[in-house]
């Protein structure tokens, strides 16, 4: 509290300056400046704005000082002992304040708000002062900064400081004019967007899906000009111009991906990504893209697909693609969102639901059903010839019965094996039964299917040689389908013949096994 008839508390600082001296009072700085025109002048009086004229006589002796001892950096000065801040504000006399700045401050009289100036100068008010005096150090006629005051009541006040020192006082600094424009509400307005947008980045970088920013401006033009030659059918342009797709993959700019991202690429950074787009964006990427584009086309801005894309690694990514083109970019498509999601696990997992629908489990050859589907579709369509070989493995109950399914199992693991091995690009081979195998051949005639029954006969000769124990043996019959022929009846000639060869083949064991006669 200030003491009546005491010089004017110098912590008044409505410049938004770090608290002054509250021992000191108003009387003697009002009646120092009682008489200046400048308190009479009804501008000051009547000003919108909040107001204040000061003395900084005593920051001018003190800084004259200070350089006299050999400092130079005020700002380092300063920094290193914050109660030499506290000095020059305690040398600030406060001489007048307009009634504009009464109301800001919700004091009553100058002597109200002298004595509560330790809630109006308060928190981050050093820092600002120190920027405040390090301007008139360097010899400027003047200051400008942004503070933080309170009102009496305890309401935050952001500040636009300047002031300026008046004429004829450059030399003492004994009048220095304030002028406080308060910009709460635009300061308000600016943290709270400083916030949303934390958030909303917040959102962004740490979203569990891959996010990417990015611009399609330049494909946006690239289709407006084709659609500009006349074309009318985009999808049949783009099936005969490839090298359009490849263009607009290379034209995607890419403006910012978050964290998740990174990771899902194997990238240790944004710039590393950037850098290495081409080797994310091509091979199986394409197929997908040119239905992106086509859509594009049509004036569909959202859209949802499969897509694939590569890791910096090299490894493959099924990703789930949701494209946005952002509302107020309709007519540029300068700023779209792409969220993707990756299902890699999926579609392996469906892949390989799908292989067990489609082949056996136990040889990894393809099942019945595949081998009736494709019967079906060679009758249809070829090409012609085709071969049809039967195979049976010989003795597999005998072993069973014997010396148990396992080893049964391994019989049959092995005949895949060989089989597998013996297969030539386009025929397929099927396991259709418990013992038996069959191998269709499109566009293979008589002769092929004898060498492809040569191949199989040498390489269970090598795996004969390879496993011990039981001995693996097949049976094979094979017949060739023309033109015109019924697949299954083919099949069933085959499979006669793999009978007959079964016969020989236990006839001739039957002799071995005999003994010799006398």
């Amino acid at each position: 509290m200030r003491k009546p008839g005491t010089a004017m508390s110098s912590t008044l600082e409505a410049t938004a300056f770090v608290s002054r001296d509250p021992a000191r009072s108003a009387a003697a700085g009002a009646g120092a400046a009682g008489h200046d025109p400048l308190i009479r002048d009804a501008t000051f009086q009547l000003a919108p704005i909040s107001l204040w004229l000061e003395d900084f006589s005593g920051v001018r002796a003190l800084f004259t000082r200070w350089r006299a001892e050999g400092v130079t950096d005020l700002g380092r000065w300063l920094a290193e002992d914050p109660e030499r801040v506290r000095a020059c504000a305690s040398r600030i006399r406060v001489l007048a304040v307009n009634p504009h700045t009464l109301a800001l401050f919700g004091a009553r009289d100058l002597g109200h708000l002298v004595d509560n100036l330790q809630q109006v100068f308060r928190d981050e008010m050093l820092q600002t002062h120190v920027q405040e005096l390090v301007q008139l150090w360097e010899g400027q006629q003047g200051f400008t900064s942004q503070a933080v005051n309170y009102t009496l009541q305890g309401q935050r006040l952001d500040l636009a400081l300047r002031g300026t020192i008046l004429p004829g006082h450059e030399a003492g600094w004994e009048r220095v004019l304030l002028c406080a424009d308060d910009v709460t509400e635009r300061e308000s307005a600016r943290r709270a967007q400083a916030v949303s947008e934390a958030y909303a980045r917040g959102i962004f970088e740490h979203s569990p899906v891959s996010l990417w920013v990015e611009d399609f401006s330049a494909i946006k033009r690239l289709i407006d000009d084709v659609r500009e030659q006349g074309i009318q059918d985009f999808r049949v342009f783009t099936d005969v111009h490839e090298a359009f797709v490849h263009r607009c993959m290379r034209e995607i700019r890419v403006i910012d991906v978050n964290r998740y991202t990174l990771e899902m690429f194997g990238a240790p950074d944004r710039a590393t990504l950037l850098r290495r787009l081409p080797d994310i964006f091509r091979d199986r990427m394409r197929a997908p893209f040119k239905e992106q584009l086509i859509d594009l086309w049509h004036g569909k801005l959202f859209q949802q697909r499969e897509v694939v894309n590569y890791a910096l690694g090299g490894e493959e990514l099924h990703l789930h693609l949701q494209f946005s083109v952002l509302p107020g970019y309709e007519r540029d498509w300068s700023l779209v969102q792409v969220a993707l999601t990756d299902i890699t696990a999926r579609k392996k997992a469906e892949a390989y639901l799908e292989f067990l629908g489609r082949h056996d489990a136990l040889t990894k050859l393809c099942n019945r059903a595949f081998y009736d589907e494709e019967l079906n579709r060679l009758e249809r369509r070829g090409p012609f010839p085709v071969a049809v070989i039967i195979v049976d493995l010989n003795g597999l109950k005998q072993v069973n019965d014997l010396l148990g399914h396992a080893t049964g199992d391994d019989l049959l693991r092995r005949a895949g094996e060989v089989l597998g091995k013996a297969a030539t690009p386009g025929c397929h081979i099927a396991r259709t039964g418990g013992d038996e195998f069959a191998v269709l051949m499109p566009g293979t005639d008589e002769r092929g299917a004898e060498q492809m029954l040569e191949q199989i006969d040498r390489l269970v000769e090598v795996n004969n040689q390879f496993y011990p124990g039981v001995a693996l043996s097949l049976a094979a019959g094979w017949a060739v389908a023309r033109p015109g022929d019924r697949m299954e009846a083919i099949a069933h000639r085959a499979d006669e013949r793999m009978y007959e060869a079964k016969r020989t083949h236990y006839r001739a064991r039957i002799g071995r096994d005999a003994p010799d006669a006398g």
